[in-house]
């Protein structure tokens, strides 16, 4: 407000000066002549003054006239002048706007719009680094390969935009399946920027299938070193690594190696199963039963598992059952309401051929949580004890239907292992694998169970069904499951 108060009175005051000085020029006696060509003219005092500054503007004007002129010889010379600046500007705002729609259709999921945009762009822009990485991805997305691969190779010729280029190619080749090519652009990109979690991830994964286990493990230092992975994880892959590397040296030949590597592989983990039975194999091949004992109890402790107990019976290869039940309390006495400990103590009963301790350790897991593994355990103690035909063939063709129970599942895709490996050998995760039921609707038969009285033959006598609801499925007359029910450990 004061502002414009301000500016109004300055206004006022120099018309108010110029008009003055009007009058003033006016009551002045006297003039100029000026005589130009023949022409006189003769000029008041005011008329002068006029003149002189139409003098002056005509002067002005003539110079930038002529500054226009030479600005314009060297424009078309070449050289940067006012005017190349104005089309620069031009010609740059053209080139925003058509990189700036073209990311948006290439959000949109519009390619070939995406790529005549970027064309665009890269023709009012000039700057390679930013319309060529646009090219690129928009021809991946309108499945043009060929231009795609020919964009991220001209981002390999530029400091800033190598590593775009090469990250480019990699995932190119992972699409391909060229997975060869693709880990060594993965360890180019890796070499480029150490901390990129994308590119470490893609890098732990490919040397994992490479079983490049050391690289493998570098990676996974890496990972840890940039903050991308937590210290508790990093420690149990890296033991999963190391058993991996453990393996490969052991099948090389090299013993003592592959004993070393194996009870590193289960001190950094002393929880990974697979790790924890291979150190006590090792420490039984140095005469270490004690070592082997305390790493296999103390992997029990954490999660029973059935390989844990063979590797406990490898101790004592020649004991007889009694001894070995008698040895094995070390293991049992460890949860001993866990699954795996009342099958395990059974299994010891059945082999020390005490039928009744056995029933006794199976418990209700029959009824709880019946597998086929403890119902093919109820057929043995029940062939033990000296029952009918059709009750053992009962208790077996339950447990030809019943869920297999634990096994090696990968948490990653549901892929179920026969066997622990560290790389999931369907979806190639790594450090996936967990001992645990598959989900629901895996089957152990290849058609449901309801067709199995139909396969087997007639069920048992009324009187034995009555007697035992359990064996209301069982067969007199059909031979369908060979009389083996269990293996001796």
């Amino acid at each position: 407000m004061l502002l414009s108060l301000i500016k109004i009175l300055a206004f006022v005051i120099i018309v108010t000066g110029l008009t003055y000085g009007a009058l003033m020029l006016t009551s002045v006696d006297g003039g100029a002549v000026v005589q130009v060509a023949g022409i006189e003219l003769t000029l008041t005092p005011l008329q002068l003054v006029f003149a002189f500054v139409a003098l002056v503007i005509a002067v002005w004007l003539m110079l930038k006239l002529l500054a226009f002129l030479w600005a314009a010889l060297r424009f078309l010379n070449g050289d940067e002048t006012a005017i190349s600046r104005y089309f620069d500007r031009n010609r740059e705002k053209k080139g925003f706007e058509a990189l700036s729609e073209g990311m948006v259709a290439l959000a949109a999921g519009e390619g070939h719009l995406a790529m005549a945009k970027a064309r665009r762009a890269d023709k009012y822009l000039r700057k390679p680094e930013l319309t060529t990485l646009l090219t690129a991805q928009a021809a991946e997305m309108s499945g043009d390969r060929r231009t795609a691969e020919d964009s991220y190779k001209k981002l390999l010729t530029r400091e800033q935009t190598r590593f775009v280029g090469v990250r480019g190619l990699m995932k190119q080749r992972l699409a391909e399946g060229d997975t060869d090519k693709a880990l060594a652009l993965a360890e180019k990109a890796f070499a480029l920027k150490p901390k990129h979690e994308e590119t470490q991830d893609v890098l732990l994964r490919l040397q994992a299938e490479k079983e490049d286990w050391a690289g493998a493990r570098r990676t996974l230092g890496a990972k840890l070193k940039a903050g991308n992975l937590p210290r508790d994880v990093h420690k149990r892959r890296d033991a999963v690594l190391a058993l991996s590397e453990a393996k490969d040296v052991m099948a090389s030949g090299k013993t003592i190696e592959a004993r070393e590597a194996a009870i590193e592989a289960n001190r950094l983990s002393p929880d990974l199963i697979p790790a924890a039975v291979m150190a006590a194999d090792a420490h039984i091949q140095e005469g270490k039963p004690k070592y082997a004992a305390r790493v296999l109890t103390k992997a029990w402790n954490v999660h029973p598992h059935p390989d844990l107990a063979a590797a406990f019976a490898r101790i004592e290869p020649e004991e007889n059952p009694e001894a070995r039940l008698k040895r094995f309390k070390t293991l049992t006495k460890q949860s001993p309401d866990h699954p795996e400990t009342q099958m395990l103590l059974c299994e010891l009963n059945i082999a020390a051929e005490d039928f009744p301790a056995a029933r006794k350790a199976l418990g209700h897991l029959v009824v709880d949580d019946p597998t086929a593994r403890s119902l093919t355990l109820m057929a043995a103690i029940e062939r033990g004890e000296g029952a009918d035909d059709a009750v053992v063939r009962g208790w077996l063709t339950k447990a030809l239907g019943a869920p297999r129970g634990p096994q090696w599942v990968c948490e990653n895709c549901n892929h179920v292992h026969g066997q622990w490996t560290p790389v999931c050998t369907n979806c190639a995760s790594v450090d996936t694998l967990a001992w645990k039921r598959p989900p629901e609707g895996e089957v152990a038969m290849p058609m449901g169970t309801e067709m199995l009285p139909l396969i087997v033959g007639q069920t048992a006598a009324p009187e034995v069904a009555a007697a035992d609801p359990a064996n209301a499925l069982t067969v007199a007359d059909a031979e369908v499951i060979p009389p083996e029910t269990t293996d001796e450990k």
